[in-house]
């Protein structure tokens, strides 16, 4: 029996979460994240933040890494000043997924960022982000669609070939692009929805999109992560 690739997903940090009689802190997770990795053929373990020492020793023993969606990265990992509009800092998780990514592109572990961990991927390799973007969360904590088409010769293009509406939620996105990577989707009104590092480079597989797979059921995206964990 082959064994299905392990697969890191990134959590948040939440200080008072309430389930039954307890409120307590509680790293947690939309359980989209692991049925995605289930139906795209891998096993999924969560990441919730740590220290950031730890991180290339957690990278070690996965197969695959996941950088999840959550809040605004802090300007000032990218030497901006705050917009009124970016929403409160994560400093720890911004720390921990930092370290994450730092580590899976030392080690060439297959490497995934959904929305803000697409964001943080850009943000990692010395680029920046538009801190506020009309039009891609028109209702707030409900997600909308729209359409992204796929930049041909690239990862994104060999997994999902046609253009496909996807679910999206944000309002940020890549300003200037961070070194080695080059878009690989866009939206309708020019939006980069897709980064990546290209497959003849030197970084492994390495793709970050802009919307949320796991609210879909396009399992494409994560498959293609898949496979490339299971062929380290």
């Amino acid at each position: 029996m082959v064994a299905r690739p392990l697969i890191g997903i990134s959590t948040y940090l939440e200080p008072g979460a309430r389930w039954g009689v307890w409120e307590l802190e509680a790293a947690l997770l939309p359980a989209g994240y692991p049925r995605l990795v289930r139906r795209a053929g891998g096993l999924a373990v969560m990441l919730p933040p740590d220290a950031p020492e730890r991180a290339a020793e957690t990278v070690a023993r996965l197969d695959g890494l996941v950088i999840a969606g959550g809040p605004d990265v802090d300007p000032a990992r990218y030497g901006a000043d705050r917009d009124p509009r970016t929403g409160p800092p994560a400093r720890e998780r911004d720390a921990w997924e930092l370290a994450l990514i730092e580590a899976a592109l030392h080690a060439r572990v297959p490497l995934l960022g959904i929305c803000r961990g697409m964001q943080l991927l850009n943000v990692a390799l010395g680029g920046t982000l538009v801190q506020h973007l009309d039009g891609h969360a028109e209702v707030v904590g409900v997600f909308g669609r729209h359409p992204v088409k796929p930049v041909p010769g690239t990862l994104y293009a060999a997994a999902v070939p046609e253009e496909t509406s996807v679910p999206t939620y944000h309002h940020q996105s890549v300003d200037r692009l961070g070194s080695g990577l080059v878009p690989s989707a866009h939206a309708p009104d020019g939006t980069v929805e897709a980064v990546e590092v290209p497959p003849a480079g030197d970084g492994g597989w390495v793709l970050g999109v802009q919307w949320h797979p796991e609210m879909g059921e396009d399992v494409r995206v994560m498959a293609a992560l898949v496979r490339a964990s299971g062929t380290r």
